[in-house]
């Protein structure tokens, strides 16, 4: 290229992907690396275009009480109906919308949209006592003025603040523990409960579980998954759950898909469960009709 901009982007572009992959290396700036910048650069504006647009879907999945295998919540999970590409997932574009500061207002509307959806389901079906779960970033933990957002949404929903379960993962507490603290024990005076995320494949350090108001873990799907085949992880599963217990912690397993996986944690006393083998993420209308299902 004859652009000095442009060769000092590219120049760029290799130096972060020489970081990225670890210290004392190098990367040469190529097609392939030019293709791939390229292609983020479209996703970011496509992103861009895509909250401007209300492109973006909530789909919900079930959490379930194991004992009696009823419905006892939902974990909202994002999705983006690209116009071009159809369904995407959120693997796909949330490292794109951390980058940018998008995940700010993403988190934000998504927030919204379920607590509302919730609030929702409690005047269709009065009898129920379902919660809503709804994943947290780093960044939205930094904002200034995080508590009182999530006050306003509370009062613009009309949702009681006990149905609603906030999930970070542990990489999110450690790397904001002294701001994390005072947002996290504030949400827990207006009634929230604060869940981590894909427990366990994180950080070694457990010291944040009494300094941090956790009411839950989730097990990630990695450990349930592996279970049936290797008894390091069925030993991990059971550590963890033993764990939680002595702390009066609850625990849900993520990522159930096969009856065996249901009885190995139902064995080892966890208390719910999530994944395939209840339910895939639904659209608001399949969720409706489960929860129906349910109460007649």
């Amino acid at each position: 290229d004859d652009q000095i901009e442009n060769l000092l982007r590219n120049a760029d572009i290799a130096m972060y992907r020489a970081k990225a992959l670890g210290r004392a290396g190098y990367k040469i700036f190529d097609t392939a690396m030019y293709i791939e910048s390229t292609k983020l650069l479209q996703l970011e504006t496509d992103l861009r275009r895509a909250v401007e647009r209300q492109e973006l879907r909530i789909y919900y999945q079930p959490i379930v009480s194991l004992e009696t295998e009823k419905i006892i919540g939902f974990e909202s999970l994002i999705r983006w109906q690209h116009p071009k590409q159809g369904l995407v997932l959120p693997t796909d574009f949330i490292s794109v919308a951390e980058e940018t500061g998008l995940i700010v207002p993403i988190g934000y509307w998504v927030l919204r949209e379920a607590c509302n959806q919730m609030h929702q389901w409690q005047q269709q079906f009065p009898q129920t006592q379902l919660t809503i779960s709804v994943n947290l970033s780093s960044k939205q933990l930094l904002q200034s003025n995080f508590t009182e957002q999530i006050y306003l949404i509370l009062q613009e929903t009309k949702l009681d603040p006990s149905r609603l379960k906030l999930e970070m993962t542990e990489s999110v507490l450690i790397e904001n523990t002294q701001s994390a603290t005072a947002i996290l024990w504030q949400l827990k005076e207006i009634g929230i409960e604060l869940h981590i995320d894909d427990f366990g494949t994180g950080y070694s350090s457990l010291s944040y579980l009494h300094r941090f108001p956790i009411s839950t873990l989730k097990i990630d799907r990695s450990f349930i998954k592996n279970m049936d085949t290797s008894s390091s992880y069925a030993e991990i599963v059971r550590t963890i759950i033993t764990l939680a217990h002595n702390l009066s912690i609850d625990v849900i397993a993520e990522g159930i898909e096969t009856v065996v996986q249901l009885e190995q944690v139902k064995k080892l006393q966890c208390k719910y469960g999530q994944g395939y083998f209840f339910s895939q993420p639904a659209t608001v209308s399949v969720a409706s009709a489960l929860i129906l299902q349910q109460s007649s």
